[in-house]
């Protein structure tokens, strides 16, 4: 019989010998809600976690497709209520401190620190400088006792090359010639390594375009695919009119988007599935919303006439109109996710322990 091996030697000099690297498994144990509940789901297979810490999560949506009410609104606030510190990286100039706090967030020094920056190399500066201090500061604590931030960069389409701004000047305005697309590659390959193993997260959004190939319909993001391979979550966002009033009722006035949401890739989900968001001007979104079309595909509920049946784990009946779905009429709605949650643990406990039967 040979003899075991013992990597503590091992694990111990290599760690020491190169940078940039770290042994073990660096999973997610902070997880910030995106304000969507069945967005939530779409990104995490959980409806209680959003994006998690330690990965990039990149938005990519047309103007006014809600991606930064969902990145500089929903998700800075929400870190903020789980003592995260936030760095907004604003390079649009949009994000106003009224529009912040109407939507929730903290602005006050101690919270937020809103950086207002034009060209890609000052991120990468800004993050990896960021993140050297941090290792010097909080690298030698346990993990619990480590301070929690957030980046959220809105957004990556609008950051600028030394090309971009030579030609500017110049007036010769001929393109970048591709290097926009390696730079924001770069960007976030480095970030994805810098941040693996500490309690930083990176939200980033980006425009996107319309699809000119009939066999893949699905938007692109701009600035080139490189980025997208780096990164952990990338979600595509369209937007499109609602036109209800608050009772759901359909009128012919636009009081607010709805953002068509598909997760192009997840490392924790399924991909490809989407939801579509109601958003509207006066509320803001509805943590609920989509989750009657996501039960209703998932079939969950079955249709008796002008109504919707569910029947919960104890064999109880539960018909309501759409209307009182929409509106969680007894907590229905927060029932569903509930069992529906519990019953896909218990299967995930299930497929694990035939697989260690098996082995």
């Amino acid at each position: 019989m040979s003899k075991t091996f013992d990597p503590s030697k091992f694990r111990k000099g290599i760690t020491k010998s190169i940078t940039n690297i770290a042994a073990g498994f660096n999973d997610p144990d902070t997880w910030i809600h995106t304000g969507s509940y069945g967005l939530n789901y779409l990104i995490s297979n959980d409806f209680y976690r959003g994006i998690p810490m330690g990965k990039v999560t990149v938005l990519g949506g047309e103007s006014g497709s809600g991606k930064s009410f969902i990145a500089s609104g929903n998700l800075v606030k929400n870190a903020q209520d789980q003592g995260i510190f936030v760095v907004l990286i604003d390079s649009e100039n949009a994000l106003d401190q009224s529009w912040l706090e109407a939507v929730g967030v903290d602005t006050s020094e101690d919270k937020l620190l809103r950086l207002s920056v034009s060209m890609i190399d000052d991120v990468a500066k800004i993050i990896s400088d960021f993140v050297k201090q941090y290792k010097d500061d909080y690298g030698h604590m346990e993990k619990e006792d480590r301070p929690k931030v957030l980046f959220v960069v809105d957004s990556l389409g609008m950051l600028l090359t030394p090309t971009d701004v030579d030609q500017f000047d110049k007036g010769d305005m001929k393109g970048d010639l591709g290097r926009k697309a390696k730079s924001l590659t770069a960007l976030v390959r480095n970030s994805v390594n810098l941040i693996a193993q500490w309690d930083i997260g990176l939200v980033c959004t980006n425009h996107t375009y319309a699809s000119m190939d009939m066999f893949d319909p699905d938007p692109k993001l701009s600035g080139g695919a490189g980025f997208i391979f780096a990164s952990s979550i990338v979600i595509a966002m369209r937007k499109l009119k609602l036109k209800e009033d608050e009772n759901g009722t359909k009128i012919t006035d636009v009081t607010g988007i709805r953002s068509a949401c598909k997760v192009m890739k997840s490392r924790y989900s399924k991909p490809f599935e989407s939801i579509e968001l109601k958003i509207p001007y006066e509320s803001g979104l509805d943590p609920y919303s989509g989750l009657f079309e996501l039960f209703e595909k998932k079939g969950l509920l079955a249709k008796r006439g002008n109504r919707y049946l569910y029947t919960d784990n104890n064999g109880d009946e539960h018909l309501y109109f759409k209307k009182e779905w929409y509106k969680n009429t007894n907590g229905i709605l927060d029932l569903v996710m509930n069992e529906f949650h519990s019953r896909s643990q218990e299967t995930d406990e299930d497929v694990e322990e035939e697989n260690q039967e098996n082995e």
